[in-house]
């Protein structure tokens, strides 16, 4: 790395920092000089936790297992040994649902593409043991969404609900939810790869660049490479890199081979260059990977290297931004969301938002036949819930 840009780690724990040097490749002469170093007066609790929430534990078990067994507690090696091995039975698990539902999708003509799951772990990995995964999320055409839900819905899977104020949800969400109460599977059935007003590819040419896996015996579409890594960044951008995992993930795919010239031009017509320009300094910086080759332009952008600084306020801690956070998270999350747009997303993002969402509802309800009243209203309920500190 040749760029004068360098992230300021110094809130960055100590068993955060170690983890990294565990994860990064070709790193075991560098472990094996600085061990007794790292591992002295280590808050071990501490260690574990930061290793399973961001869900880095297989790599982290087998590299200290390998270069640093000796130096680590038995309890530490003996819990990472056991989510290791309840790992891999859960991603064998996915393995098989994801070949039956692909062939249930098949043989009733709906095309899917996997976007993550064990297809990618195979893919990035080469063992699927290598990676954690909580579920299948599957991209379908849009028209496509009944049939393929009518099918989950016949094989045992139930919808989970969200609330919706003059049926958005096609516009303002981009996958629902179902789970299996015996199988404990859950898909995200995806009809958009990311929220509005994010630009996309249509399906049409994601299915024409696809990829197939090698994992199953019937075959298993997902992304090709150059849509993959862009899709990828994306993801871990919008959820601030708040796991590892993901970022792992990019460090994982710019050891492969891919069309970089194709990548660049898709970096400029789906106006990626914000995110990627984050993903390159966060990667060059904590993992020493040299992508800042292919777009060292990018990498010397101040947005770049100030988005980067801005993620690593989600990783410091043991963070979640979804579910009952802090309002400091809350606002940091939102400030930084609208951080990542370009000025045209920011644009389309303003009009969004003056269309009623679930919140207006709960705020005033009125009957169905009256909703059209939450479009006027709109400015208003955001004024009150605002002065009465409501957060959705």
């Amino acid at each position: 790395m040749d760029h004068k840009f360098q992230l300021d780690l110094t809130l960055m724990p100590k068993e955060l920092k170690i983890l990294l040097e565990l994860i990064k490749d070709d790193n075991d002469e560098h472990i094996h000089q600085r061990k007794n170093e790292w591992f002295t007066s280590m808050d071990w609790d501490y260690f574990l936790k930061l290793a399973m929430h961001h869900r880095i534990y297989p790599l982290v078990y087998l590299k200290l297992k390998e270069v640093a067994s000796e130096l680590t507690p038995s309890y530490v090696l003996q819990t990472l040994q056991v989510e290791y091995q309840k790992n891999t039975f859960q991603m064998l698990r996915l393995s098989g649902e994801m070949e039956r539902v692909s062939k249930l999708f098949t043989e009733n003509q709906i095309r899917s593409l996997f976007l993550k799951g064990p297809a990618v772990a195979h893919d990035l990995y080469g063992d699927i043991s290598l990676r954690t995964s909580k579920d299948l999320d599957i991209l379908i055409p849009e028209p496509d969404l009944e049939k393929t839900e009518n099918l989950l819905l016949n094989e045992g899977y139930e919808k989970e609900e969200a609330p919706t104020v003059l049926n958005e949800i096609k516009w303002r969400h981009h996958h629902i939810a179902y789970f299996h109460p015996k199988k404990k599977i859950q898909i995200e059935i995806h009809w958009r790869l990311h929220p509005r007003p994010m630009k996309e590819p249509k399906f049409e040419e994601l299915w024409e660049r696809k990829s197939t896996s090698s994992l199953t015996k019937h075959p298993v579409s997902f992304l090709g490479r150059e849509d993959l890594v862009l899709y990828l960044i994306a993801h871990g951008a919008r959820h601030g890199w708040f796991r590892l995992r993901w970022l792992k993930d990019i460090d994982q795919m710019f050891k492969h081979e891919m069309d970089y010239k194709k990548i660049s031009l898709f970096i400029k017509e789906y106006q990626h260059q914000r995110l990627v320009g984050q993903a390159s300094v966060l990667t060059s910086e904590l993992f020493n990977r040299s992508i800042y080759v292919h777009f060292n332009g990018l990498l010397q952008r101040g947005y770049s290297q100030n988005l980067a600084q801005k993620a690593i306020y989600y990783m410091q801690e043991i963070m979640q931004i979804h579910g009952e956070v802090s309002e400091e998270v809350l606002s940091y999350h939102k400030h930084y969301l609208f951080s990542l747009k370009s000025i045209r997303q920011k644009v389309l993002f303003t009009i969004i938002s003056f269309y009623p969402n679930p919140l207006d509802e709960a705020t005033l309800t009125l009957p169905k036949q009256l909703h059209f009243l939450y479009f006027p209203l709109r400015p208003f309920l955001w004024t009150w819930r605002k002065s009465k500190k409501i957060v959705s």
